[in-house]
């Protein structure tokens, strides 16, 4: 780990741990794992509501959340030894091994796009230039801050993608459908957690906000460079397509106008987070879950029921 077992001890001492009311929240959060098995010749580069400019931003937001999620499991697996009530810590258990599966999968996926020409390797090269050189080398404090404002942002993306279903069936590009809902159910599903985690061994209001603007700039700023060039290093002659750019506007509102777009209609809800008192159950996907969970791994009619292999529950160790 990047901090000597010595500093451990200091870190308990500064952040003593005061635990949040976990009753009502669900404990056991099940591990799940897929197969999915993608084929290059399936991935429509124009999945996103059959804009291309649109679609780049998902396939950048592939790409580079894989060295966001390596970055919260590391900073979870850190913490969890900090951890002192039996349920949380099993959470953050369920937490790791979810967004370990999400990594191994979006890497899969990742792999699939190269035949397709999606900058890919590129794109790996900044992102591990990036969060080697910057992110891993933070102190643990703000490593768990940022991993708390990741998860916000994610949960945040859920919470529209599950309200908005209707924007990832407009393709019948299927699995690829099947991987951003799953994604989106256990971002959701597990999105108290890692806020709970820095709650318990923090709580230090200004300390949670840099940790905010950091995931706001990567995942905004970072990822949408990503997707803004990403169609020109896939196909150059984009740049000179009078359809692509005809189809531009239509892609900049569906990720950014404030009545519907993914990220403008969301502002609220990301800058909520500034709110001293937060706590990301303040807004209740309770009853989306239900409805996906039925939707998405029913036995028999679920969308995901031809990819499943198993799922398991971490042990509760009191």
């Amino acid at each position: 780990m990047l901090l000597a077992k010595p500093v451990k001890k200091v870190f308990t001492k500064i952040f003593p741990q005061a635990m949040p009311d976990l009753t009502g929240r669900l404990a056991n959060i099940p591990i799940r794992h897929f197969n999915f098995k993608f084929e290059s010749k399936d991935i429509d580069a124009k999945f996103f509501m059959q804009k291309e400019w649109g679609t780049a931003y998902f396939a950048a937001l592939s790409i580079f959340l894989t060295y966001g999620e390596e970055l919260v499991i590391e900073t979870a697996r850190y913490h969890r030894d900090f951890i002192k009530d039996p349920i949380l810590k099993q959470r953050l258990t369920s937490l790791i091994g979810q967004e370990a599966i999400h990594s191994k999968i979006h890497e899969e996926y990742n792999d699939a796009m190269i035949p397709r020409n999606f900058p890919v390797q590129f794109y790996r090269f900044l992102a591990e230039q990036v969060f080697n050189h910057t992110f891993l080398k933070f102190p643990q404090p703000l490593k768990l801050s940022m991993m708390a404002g990741i998860e916000h942002f994610t949960a945040v993306f859920a919470q529209y993608a599950m309200n908005h279903e209707d924007i990832f069936n407009h393709s019948l590009d299927e699995k690829t459908r099947a991987l951003w809902m799953w994604h989106m159910l256990e971002e959701s599903e597990h999105k108290d957690i890692a806020y709970d985690t820095y709650q318990v061994l923090s709580g230090d209001y200004p300390l949670r906000i840099a940790g905010f603007f950091i995931a706001l700039a990567t995942l905004g700023l970072g990822v949408g460079a990503g997707a803004l060039f990403l169609p020109f290093l896939r196909r150059p002659k984009n740049a000179l397509s009078l359809d692509f750019w005809k189809e531009a506007k239509g892609s900049w509102d569906l990720l950014f106008g404030l009545k519907e777009g993914v990220f403008g209609s969301s502002l609220g809800h990301i800058f909520d987070y500034l709110r001293t008192d937060f706590h990301p159950n303040d807004h209740d996907t309770n009853a989306l879950l239900e409805h996906y969970k039925k939707e998405l791994l029913d036995p028999v009619t679920g969308t995901l029921t031809p990819f499943f292999v198993k799922e398991f529950t971490p042990a509760l160790r009191v």
